[in-house]
């Protein structure tokens, strides 16, 4: 396999990312590590146009263009030249399972309903921020091929350029630089049991809410959008916990990625990316509502910074460049890996949150949009997760399950609603 710094020619190959390496070793028949970024147009979408946007789009974006392959220590991407992805038409249950084999081995799929595009990625491949910059780009020159002026800009990238080559780098092996490699293992936390949906099944409850009512709620407590958004969860699943009656309580737990481009400059359109955890413990006492958004509030403070997470990135990157490490076999990797995300990993969280913020694109193209949704998809283990996102005034809140139960959620908007924010309700469920 060629070396990483052959990447920018056009037929390079990626060794897979820091982050990338774990998602292939969890894949299952009944799960995938796929998420899904969407857009709602103002009008219905032209599934042709679509298509010859996609086709004129993605060769802009080597790092999606490609197909993934297993060597004796280690998996890669190779570029991808067979026909496709192709365009379909949307499907009830969004991110399903992802066969590596399937789809022309296309790690990538694109998804058209009335007037939604959807975008759904194996995670391998990019973070949601890599990934919402194929997807705008994609939509501008959907929007250019109807007649409308695009700029190359706010996420738009210019198709016609060939790609930076800081889009394609790891950035992890840039900046793992700490001296200090905390620990991995954490205590168990609460864990959300319920009733198992079908296989392929994946409930999906939305929450639209006004950003203005929503600032001014966050303003109230003296934190942001993403400190109340995880207090609410925190606060729902304790509710949860409470209801279950449980002789022993657990830590409630928080899994939420944070990109570290905020820290560390890059361009890369790949997975960069660590997770930090917000917790609060109910064995320490029943904590008030104001309580818990003090607590979120200065533990995003003391752990969301660049000493902290170079710290944590450097733990993962040692362990991958150990020399070890590098000549296990690869299906011993994948026992190893796949058993203690298991064991350890899964155990560490009772929910996951991601927050792609605030979605910058061109003014030209706001005449065009409604909004953007996010998906993280189905979890690893029975529970829900939430992902958020807003454009202008239009802020969702995505919550994903394959249980039946949807109490969590009910605890959550109730929340909200109680707070002063409105929230329209949308589902695929049928009750």
């Amino acid at each position: 396999m060629p070396k990483s710094h052959k990447k920018s020619t056009k037929d390079s190959w990626f060794e897979l990312d820091l982050s990338a390496t774990v998602y292939p070793t969890l894949q299952r028949r009944s799960f995938s590590s796929v998420y899904r970024i969407s857009a709602l147009l103002k009008e219905k979408v032209k599934p042709d146009l679509l298509q010859k946007a996609l086709e004129m789009t993605l060769p802009r974006f080597p790092t999606f263009k490609v197909a993934l392959r297993k060597g004796i220590f280690w998996r890669y991407l190779e570029p991808n030249n067979r026909p496709g992805p192709w365009v379909e038409q949307d499907i009830i249950n969004p991110c399903m399972p992802m066969p590596f084999h399937a789809n022309n081995h296309y790690l990538i799929r694109v998804y058209y309903y009335e007037n939604r595009i959807s975008l759904e990625v194996f995670h391998s491949l990019s973070d949601g921020t890599g990934a919402l910059y194929l997807l705008r780009t994609l939509i501008a020159v959907y929007l250019r091929l109807q007649g409308y002026t695009i700029p190359n800009q706010n996420g738009v990238l210019d198709i016609n350029q060939p790609p930076d080559p800081e889009e394609l780098e790891d950035a992890y092996k840039r900046y793992a630089t700490s001296k200090v490699r905390p620990p991995r293992k954490q205590e168990k936390a609460y864990r959300l049991h319920g009733t198992l949906e079908p296989f392929y099944t994946l409930n999906i409850i939305c929450g639209i809410i006004s950003v203005d009512t929503l600032l001014n709620v966050a303003k109230k407590y003296k934190v942001t959008i993403t400190e109340y958004l995880n207090s609410v969860l925190i606060y729902a699943l304790i509710q949860q916990q409470k209801s279950e009656n449980h002789r022993k309580e657990r830590p409630i737990k928080i899994a939420m990625p944070v990109s570290l481009r905020r820290f560390f400059p890059s361009k890369t359109l790949r997975n960069f990316i660590t997770m930090v955890y917000p917790t609060i413990d109910p064995r320490l006492g029943d904590y008030t509502f104001e309580e818990i958004v003090t607590q979120v509030h200065y533990y995003m403070r003391y752990h969301i910074n660049g000493k902290f997470l170079n710290a944590d990135i450097t733990t993962n990157a040692m362990t991958k460049s150990h020399p070890v490490i590098r000549i296990v076999p690869l299906f011993i990797k994948d026992l190893t890996v796949r058993s203690f995300y298991k064991r350890v990993q899964d155990l560490q969280s009772s929910a996951g949150l991601t927050n792609l913020g605030t979605i910058d694109i061109p003014e030209e193209m706001r005449e065009h949009l409604i909004r953007f949704d996010v998906l993280m998809g189905q979890p690893f283990s029975p529970r829900t997760n939430c992902a958020i996102a807003s454009l202008g005034n239009i802020l969702t809140i995505n919550f994903a399950s394959s249980i039946v139960e949807t109490s969590v959620e009910k605890f959550f908007f109730t929340k909200l609603v109680r707070d002063g924010v409105p929230v329209k309700i949308e589902t695929n469920r049928n009750n």
